[in-house]
């Protein structure tokens, strides 16, 4: 059985046990400043992708159809009676 190659420090730029900064999540603690900005770029980001999809809606109607009449087909195949 041929041995595991070694462990190597995949983190560039870091010296062994140093923090690379503090991380968002469990890992790390972050101002209540960044939190308020992720929270805005987020609600900016999903304000966008809502204002494109209604306007992919009504661009393509067909596509729309299809896709509203491909829901209907889904939802009927796993309803329960």
């Amino acid at each position: 059985m041929p041995a595991e190659p070694p462990v190597t420090d995949v983190t560039a730029g870091n010296e062994a046990g140093q923090d690379a900064g503090p991380r968002p999540g469990p890992q790390g603690d972050i101002s209540p400043e960044q939190v308020r900005e992720h929270l805005r770029r987020r609600a900016i980001f999903l304000r966008e992708l809502a204002e494109a999809r209604e306007l992919r809606r009504r661009v393509t109607p067909h596509r729309s159809r299809r896709a509203r009449i491909h829901a209907q087909l889904r939802r009927r195949t796993f309803r329960i009676n």
